[in-house]
């Protein structure tokens, strides 16, 4: 049964997130109980977050963490292509409808590293610790990023930029960047916790099926009560679809120039979309995190395709 529950976790936790949204909406006697959930919830998933990073990264040692060429690339593209969506945003004369899809490709983009992904590029026989790397590189980049970008794509009549600057700075920076410093610090000066940690190797995985299980039915809450139409969702939900595809492959491509097409294809292509899905809800229009919220399908598909396809080359040997 276990086996069953971790082998099905991304589609059960969807499932499970879909469901339990339909029964807040529908089921009057759960009415009472939703300013407490609405309230655990805005504490609890960026809770998960963080502490998801924590144990990634207490399994890193920080004399492994070294940058390579590679990853300069990367960064770039993930800057300049989130540059160019605000660009359009702010600057291109458009309807609401292409805004909301050009605020879901946005987030895809700009939005770091799955911590998950350092399990993925192993099994595929890439480099963990350049990939591990990139992770921590890519969160220190959409630290400073999002705080600085989305304000001005999603102004707030009664924020100034500089209020709304320092109000998403002071909720972002720390959540992506504070794992890193106190597993540092862990490490460094409570080994026995640190060990305690390392021997959790399983828990990052259910806290982020947690996690997603309440963004998506945050996701679902905001399909069902935004105004936008059908065609509206999918043309959000094919934005995740072209921002993965595109991130995949160029990934691999500047992966494959550098001798490591593996880690720079999963660096690039799988993102925290659990992070994606509540900065898009939380900072941008509630209906883009329908794009993140498409994207975790994605990615899991070619991941699980790449997998496949090494056992069937393994079976062949």
């Amino acid at each position: 049964m276990l086996s069953f529950i971790k082998n099905w976790t991304l589609p059960l936790a969807m499932l499970a997130g879909a469901i339990g949204y339909l029964g807040f909406a529908h089921f009057s006697f759960l009415a009472p109980t939703k300013p407490f959930m609405n309230s655990l919830i805005t504490v609890l998933t960026p809770l998960l977050i963080f502490l998801q990073l924590l144990l990634t990264f207490c399994r890193v040692n920080p004399q492994d963490l070294w940058p390579v060429r590679w990853h300069g690339w990367l960064l770039l593209f993930q800057i300049v292509s989130c540059l160019a969506m605000v660009g359009l945003l702010l600057w291109g004369k458009m309807s609401v409808t292409y805004k909301e899809v050009l605020e879901g490709a946005m987030v895809c983009l700009i939005c770091p590293t799955a911590t998950a992904a350092a399990v993925i590029t192993g099994k595929l026989g890439g480099s963990v610790s350049a990939l591990t790397t990139y992770t921590l590189l890519s969160n220190l980049l959409a630290a400073i990023a999002v705080p600085l970008l989305f304000p001005l794509v999603e102004p707030h009549a009664d924020l100034s930029f500089l209020t709304a600057f320092l109000k998403i700075l002071s909720k972002v920076f720390p959540l992506l960047l504070c794992p890193f410093i106190v597993a540092w610090l862990i490490r460094r000066f409570l080994p026995k916790l640190h060990a305690c940690l390392l021997n959790m190797h399983n828990a990052a995985f259910y806290l982020w099926a947690v996690a997603l299980t309440i963004v998506t039915a945050q996701t679902f809450k905001f399909l069902f009560q935004s105004d936008a139409s059908v065609w509206v969702e999918v043309w959000i939900g094919l934005a995740g679809l072209i921002t993965c595809a595109i991130q995949f492959l160029l990934g691999k491509q500047i992966g494959t120039h550098y001798h490591d097409r593996i880690s720079a294809g999963q660096a690039l292509g799988q993102k925290n979309t659990v992070l994606a899905i509540w900065m898009a809800y939380t900072y941008l229009d509630p209906i883009s995190s329908v794009a993140p919220g498409s994207y975790v399908l994605w990615q899991n598909i070619i991941n699980s395709y790449q997998l496949w396809k090494k056992r069937r080359k393994e079976a062949k040997k």
